[in-house]
C-alpha cells in the first residue's frame, strides 16, 4: 500500500520537482543529462524508451506528448522529430553531441520494431515446394552440409542425414516457415566450417540429435526473444543505427553454436529429455540478455 503511495506522490509531485532542481541546478533538461550522461549503446537508448519520452498519456501538454511520442515514430520521421523535440525542449540547435545521440536512438528504436515485422513476415510465408525459390534454398542448404554427397532425389530418406524428420522437409518448416529455412542457409553459408562440425557431433551415438530439427526449434527461440523485446540490449549494444536482418540471423548462429556446446556439455540422458534442456538453455540465454552490456555474436 505504501508502495503505490509513494509511487503516487513521486510520479504526480515529487518528480517534476526533482526535475526542475535538477535542470535549475545543471542547466539541462532530463533528456539532456539521460543522453549526456549515459553510456552509448542498450543503457542510453532503454533510458529514452523507459523514461520522459516512453512515459505519459493522452492527457499531458504538448511538450510530453512529443517526447512521449517520439519512441514510435518511423525511420522517415526520426530526423522531423529531432528537431521538434529540440525546438520543444529548448536546445539549442548547435548542441551537436545531442542531437547525434538522439537521433542515433531513435533510429535503434524504431529499426528494432522494423527487424521484428520483417522477421515477422519472413516467418509467416509458408516453405513452398512449387516456388523455385524455396527448392533453391533448400538444395542449397544440402550442398553447404553435405558437399561431398550428392542428394540422388528430391524425396529422400537422405534429408534425414542433416536431421530433418522425413522423406521431404518441407513439412518440418511449418512451424516457422521460410525464416527456419533461411537460418539454416546463412549458419551454413557464412560458417561452413562451424557448421558442418556441429552436423558431425549431432550424430553422435549416445548424445545425438536433429540437427536440422533442432535448428529449426532454435529460429522459434530466436523469434521469440525479439518478439518480446529481450533482444533489445543486445541490438542496441551491436548497432549504432538501424538493426537490420543480418544482425537477427547473427544471434541466431550465436544460438546454434552455444546450444551444441551446452547439450554435450549437459550430456542428457536421451534426446527424450531436448524440452528440458531446451528450456534450461533458454533460460541461461535470457539471463545474458538482462545485461545492458550484452553482446552474443558468435565471434565472442
Amino acid at each position: 500500500m505504501w508502495a503505490r503511495v509513494w509511487g503516487f506522490l513521486y510520479s504526480n509531485y515529487f518528480r517534476f520537482w526533482l526535475k526542475w532542481i535538477l535542470r535549475l541546478l545543471t542547466g539541462k533538461c532530463e533528456l539532456q543529462r539521460v543522453l549526456g550522461g549515459a553510456e552509448a549503446g542498450a543503457r542510453r537508448t532503454l533510458s529514452i524508451g523507459n523514461g520522459e519520452a516512453g512515459a505519459g498519456a493522452a492527457r499531458l501538454p504538448r511538450k510530453r506528448r512529443i517526447l512521449r511520442n517520439a519512441v514510435h515514430v518511423e525511420e522517415a520521421e526520426v530526423e522531423k522529430c529531432v528537431r521538434d523535440i529540440m525546438k520543444e525542449k529548448k536546445i539549442e540547435q548547435k548542441d551537436t553531441g545531442f542531437k547525434t545521440n538522439l537521433h542515433i536512438s531513435l533510429l535503434q528504436i524504431s529499426g528494432y520494431k522494423k527487424l521484428y515485422l520483417n522477421v515477422e513476415n519472413l516467418r509467416k510465408v509458408p516453405y513452398d515446394s512449387e516456388n523455385e525459390e524455396h527448392e533453391e534454398q533448400l538444395i542449397e542448404l544440402w550442398n553447404l552440409l553435405m558437399p561431398h554427397e550428392n542428394l540422388k532425389a528430391r524425396i529422400s530418406k537422405q534429408w534425414c542425414d542433416i536431421g530433418f524428420q522425413g522423406d521431404d522437409p518441407k513439412t518440418d518448416f511449418r512451424g516457422m516457415g521460410l525464416l527456419g529455412l533461411v537460418n539454416l542457409v546463412y549458419f551454413s553459408k557464412h560458417y561452413a566450417n562451424e557448421a558442418r562440425q556441429i552436423l558431425s557431433r549431432s550424430n553422435h551415438p549416445t548424445l545425438g540429435y536433429s540437427y536440422a530439427i533442432v535448428g529449426i526449434n532454435l529460429t522459434e527461440m530466436a523469434y521469440s526473444l525479439l518478439k518480446n523485446g529481450a533482444l533489445k540490449a543486445h541490438l542496441y549494444n551491436m548497432v549504432s543505427g538501424l538493426p537490420q536482418m543480418e544482425h537477427f540471423h547473427q544471434f541466431y548462429c550465436y544460438l546454434v553454436y552455444e546450444f551444441d556446446k551446452f547439450w554435450f556439455e549437459e550430456e542428457p540422458e536421451s534426446i527424450m529429455h531436448f524440452n528440458q534442456y531446451r528450456e534450461k538453455f533458454h533460460e541461461k540465454i535470457k539471463g545474458l540478455l538482462l545485461d545492458c552490456n550484452v553482446v552474443l555474436t558468435l565471434q565472442d
